[in-house]
């Protein structure tokens, strides 16, 4: 006769299955030994068992074994599977950024540390091409209304190996009153590139804009209002921006020297801590 040995432990304390995932192309997932985050783009059948490849936001590619809950999937354990031989794979989607999209992904809780950026066309910008993969780091953009008191803005923030800080500054060339400025700060906690441009409204490419060119402003005159004459639009910046804002869809849309620290500032802040 078989013996019985009743089970007293409280339905609470009890583990529950951790649920299968097939692994279907573009399913993003973070692998919980190292943290890469990445959208599935290849699944393979090998010796030692099945393994995956992921991609990240930059096109970097690692391969990892399909083992029991080795991956987190919004934030909650799965095995992942291989998908049924029957499903094709999807065609991969991008972001305005050209980072993979994360189709459904909750935005991550935001981060201690910041981008800050001189205005509010400068923030609003970076949300246009950025804004997806800000939220799936938690990285929050602010402006700061110009950059006179960085230093002190700096020490106020209190930047520190979990609280990195990253300053984006118009017109930093070299002798310029924004580079004087930005070598004040010292901090290794805090990255301040800038791009070559008056104002972020140079960034925008005057082909996205229908301009042969940005026009040269006198000095002395108003940079803004002095474009909004040359062009021939009425003198209201405010909507003379929403109207270059409007024609930016992609990356594509805007200068490299603008692209290239952006994502620098990216990279920066949302560094592991032992790096």
């Amino acid at each position: 006769m078989r013996s019985y040995s009743p089970d007293f432990t409280p339905p609470w304390k009890k583990s529950k299955p951790v649920p299968e995932l097939a692994a279907e192309y573009d399913l993003v997932v973070e692998e919980v030994s190292t943290g890469f985050c990445g959208a599935v783009i290849r699944t393979e059948k090998t010796a030692e068992g099945p393994t995956v490849t992921l991609e990240d936001r930059f096109g970097k590619h690692r391969v990892f074994p399909m083992t029991p809950a080795g991956f987190l999937y919004e934030g909650a354990p799965v095995t992942l599977v291989r998908p049924s031989s029957g499903a094709g794979p999807a065609r991969p989607t991008r972001t305005a950024s050209g980072s993979v999209a994360v189709a459904h992904a909750r935005a991550r809780v935001a981060r201690a540390g910041r981008i800050y950026v001189e205005g509010q066309h400068d923030a609003e910008l970076v949300e246009r091409v950025w804004g997806d993969d800000l939220r799936i780091e938690g990285v929050v953009v602010e402006y700061l209304e110009g950059i006179d008191d960085l230093p002190s803005i700096v020490a106020e923030f209190a930047p520190g190996p979990d609280a990195r800080l990253g300053v984006l500054v118009d017109h930093l060339v070299p002798g310029s009153k924004e580079s004087r400025i930005a070598a004040q700060v010292t901090d290794a906690n805090v990255l301040v590139v800038g791009h070559p441009y008056i104002d972020v409204w140079e960034a925008v490419k005057p082909s996205s804009v229908g301009i042969p060119a940005w026009p040269q402003v006198p000095r002395g005159q108003d940079w803004k209002t002095g474009v909004c004459r040359a062009l021939g639009w009425p003198e209201n910046t405010g909507a003379a921006w929403q109207h270059i804002l409007g024609r930016v869809r992609t990356y594509k849309d805007l200068q490299p020297e603008l692209l290239g620290r952006v994502e620098e500032l990216i990279d920066f802040v949302t560094a592991p801590e032992d790096l």
